[in-house]
């Protein structure tokens, strides 16, 4: 064979992986979107929902050094009020001088009110494959369906909360570590992929709003729940940066610039990933 028609085969062979690829791809996103439709047609269809009532149970649940529930934990709208608060989150609050997102504000109090060792709850905080989220985690998630069909609607205009975003912003389209990549390298253009995995476009506020509301969520893949959080330390681990520890002012300036991006898009966690 000559070297032209060697090249030629080989374009038409990368040519059909390509369209072969792109269809199992397509196959794969329909038929998760016909579960996605399911789940709306049947919500308790999602595995999530188990970690919504375990997590309101533990929130009642008298536990820790100091033996008490977290009912007085205030979550920026007063203690024990759940519904909405989620959909007003991260904001600043002023007994820890600090902006926090739900996850972050969860440790502070389990900290304050149960008794419990922050330097513990943050270690190892997220469950490997196959594993139920950790206590927190579920938490966070019923935390989260409290606010179910609202819109996020944190106003982020106090000074730390601008500081916080400013921050976020930043820190998504910094390159950095030993891959030089940024979060902005795979989430701030239409169209990318890995894996064959569609990638959404944070820093869009039109595709931000459809995608950011949808955690916490259920993971096909892993069959667990993974809190923002979580998502955060897996994307930093992907990238090979140093570990992002839970509830740090990286994670939650993060988070506070995808929730402003987010600003109007509804809440439906907890959403189904692959």
């Amino acid at each position: 064979m000559t070297p032209k028609k060697i090249l030629l085969a080989t374009l038409l062979a990368a040519i059909a992986f390509s369209q072969n690829t792109s269809a199992q791809d397509a196959d794969t996103e329909r038929g998760l979107e016909r579960y996605r439709q399911m789940m709306k047609e049947d919500p308790w269809s999602n595995p999530g929902f188990l970690d919504v009532d375990r997590g309101e149970a533990l929130w009642t649940t008298k536990r820790g050094p100091k033996n008490v529930s977290l009912e007085q934990c205030d979550l920026g709208n007063g203690p024990g009020k759940v519904d909405g608060a989620f959909a007003e989150l991260p904001r600043y609050f002023a007994d820890a001088d600090k902006v926090m997102d739900v996850e972050s504000r969860l440790l502070w109090c389990m900290e304050k009110l149960q008794g419990f060792n922050r330097t513990d709850l943050v270690r190892r905080p997220h469950p490997g494959g196959g594993q139920p989220v950790k206590e927190l985690g579920a938490i966070v998630t019923w935390i989260a369906n409290r606010s179910l069909g609202m819109k996020f609607a944190a106003k982020l205009d106090q000074a730390k909360e601008k500081e916080a975003v400013a921050m976020g912003r930043t820190i998504f389209m910094r390159r950095q570590g030993p891959f030089d990549f940024a979060c902005a390298t795979c989430h701030a253009e239409s169209g990318k992929r890995i894996r064959l995995q569609g990638l959404p476009f944070l820093s869009n506020a039109g595709e931000a709003k459809k995608v950011v509301g949808e955690w916490p969520a259920y993971r096909v893949s892993s069959t667990h729940v993974m809190t923002m959080q979580h998502r955060m330390y897996d994307c930093y681990w992907q990238m090979r940066m140093p570990e992002l520890e839970l509830g740090s002012d990286v994670s939650v300036a993060l988070i506070s610039y995808l929730t402003k991006t987010a600003e109007g898009g509804e809440i439906s966690a907890p959403g189904l990933k692959r």
